[in-house]
């Protein structure tokens, strides 16, 4: 069985004066519709106003920089619309059906970074948007003589109604064009700064880890994910680990420039090479990842399909090994006793966090 696990940047799909789209394509990149996972990143200028639109796939945006951004949501079966604030660093879930609107209120660039599972999507592997309005818009598509029947108007106010949008997913509002005003109560609840969060893991010269499921933030739930971010010091190494419950790991390279090895069936390497920001890797379930920062660090965001995920790593004091007999390590790796002594001793002083030492 082959794997193609090299890691792609994404590619644009739409550029407009008010902002830009890029996706990862399944049909350049076959892992992400093999694991039923998805990306895409949101760039808007100042004044960008993404129309609003639903998906057919649940994810997580995070807001990699730029200015501040607002973004406005009708859930499923609500009549009510939630607006919200967002900043760097910043986690939101978007739920599969959900409306949502995108606005750049900033006076920088505004990057969000969408990372996602795709079991529900009309293509795996990517998401595919629904757009209420604009050139490419659900109300454009039907006819006047419907549309003025729905909406109780005359065809010429139905027709109005329809086509005066000719914009096409981003547009540029008019500078000082007045938006709705974000609920600090909905923001709270339903946006997590990860990176102001305390970390999980912290190791000096390592780096931190900060892991962020529903038990720490309840709304993540509702799209069935986890999420993490990595924050690897110069050198340091993040541990090999994989999931145990069968989910699949999508990677986002934030910051830095490193390496990263995988290691697959029958013990085979998938996986050894550079990663730069913006590049996207998946992880297939039960496969090892480990990552080594290069001089400057390494930054990574990334999503595991379970919202409840179970990871298992191979050389900390908490792993796997540390926890088997000695008789079953010197058997199984065909080593001396004097050897499978300096193996654990090594290991016992291990976090999943490992700094390099000159």
């Amino acid at each position: 069985m082959e794997f193609d696990l090299t890691p792609k940047f994404a590619q644009k799909v739409f550029e407009g004066e008010g902002g830009a789209y890029y996706s990862w394509s399944s049909s350049e990149f076959p892992i992400l519709g093999e694991d039923k996972v998805g990306a895409g990143k949101l760039v808007l200028q100042p004044c960008g106003f993404a129309l609003p639109h639903y998906a057919d796939s649940s994810k997580v945006g995070y807001v990699l920089g730029g200015g501040d951004g607002i973004v406005g949501m009708v859930f499923p079966n609500t009549s009510e619309e939630v607006v919200l604030k967002l900043k760097k660093g910043d986690v939101i879930p978007v739920v599969m059906g959900t409306v949502s609107w995108w606005f750049n209120d900033g006076d920088s660039e505004l990057v969000i970074v969408f990372l996602g599972e795709t079991s529900k999507s009309y293509i795996p592997g990517e998401f595919t948007y629904f757009f209420l309005s604009g050139a490419q818009g659900i109300m454009g598509g039907f006819s006047p003589e419907f549309l003025s029947r729905a909406y109780k108007m005359n065809k010429d106010e139905a027709n109005k109604l329809a086509k005066s949008q000719t914009g096409v997913l981003i547009i540029k509002l008019q500078e000082g064009k007045t938006m709705p005003k974000p609920n600090e109560n909905y923001t709270n609840k339903l946006v997590y700064n990860i990176e102001a969060a305390l970390p999980d893991i912290r190791v000096k010269n390592g780096g931190q880890v900060t892991t962020l499921t529903e038990a720490k933030f309840p709304f993540l739930d509702q799209v069935e994910l986890s999420s993490k971010l990595i924050r690897l010091d110069a050198n340091a190494m993040f541990s090999p680990t994989y999931t145990t419950d069968s989910s699949v790991q999508l990677i986002y390279v934030v910051k830095g420039i490193g390496q990263i090895q995988i290691v697959g069936i029958n013990g085979k390497q998938v996986l050894d090479t550079e990663v730069k920001p913006g590049h996207l890797l998946v992880v297939p379930r039960f496969f090892v990842v480990a990552k080594l920062a290069g001089g400057d660090g390494l930054e990574c965001f990334s999503i595991t399909t379970s919202k409840k995920p179970a990871y298992e790593d191979l050389a900390s004091k908490a792993s796997v090994w540390q926890a088997l007999s000695p008789l079953v390590i010197e058997a199984s790796l065909n080593v001396s006793t004097e050897l499978e002594e300096l193996f654990k001793s090594k290991i016992g002083k291990n976090t999943i966090l490992i700094p390099f030492k000159n």
